[in-house]
């Protein structure tokens, strides 16, 4: 007989605080990038500026939900 894992509830509870947040450029492009955030600590949308391929520029990316 297989041994068969079970869950122990953590990786359900970690993706409710950090879930995946798509990161999209104001440039107009629709490029974006994907990350992880912690909502405890950044409760509102996170704005980074980061590097946009499509135009070859930095520029501000806004959280997306």
């Amino acid at each position: 007989m297989a041994h068969v894992r079970k869950w122990k509830g953590t990786a359900l509870a970690r993706n409710e605080v950090r879930p995946l947040i798509k990161m999209r450029s104001t440039a107009g492009t629709g490029y974006t990038y994907v990350t992880r955030k912690n909502r405890r600590n950044t409760p509102d949308r996170l704005t980074l500026r980061k590097y946009d391929p499509t135009i070859r520029r930095h520029v501000l990316f806004r959280e997306e939900r």
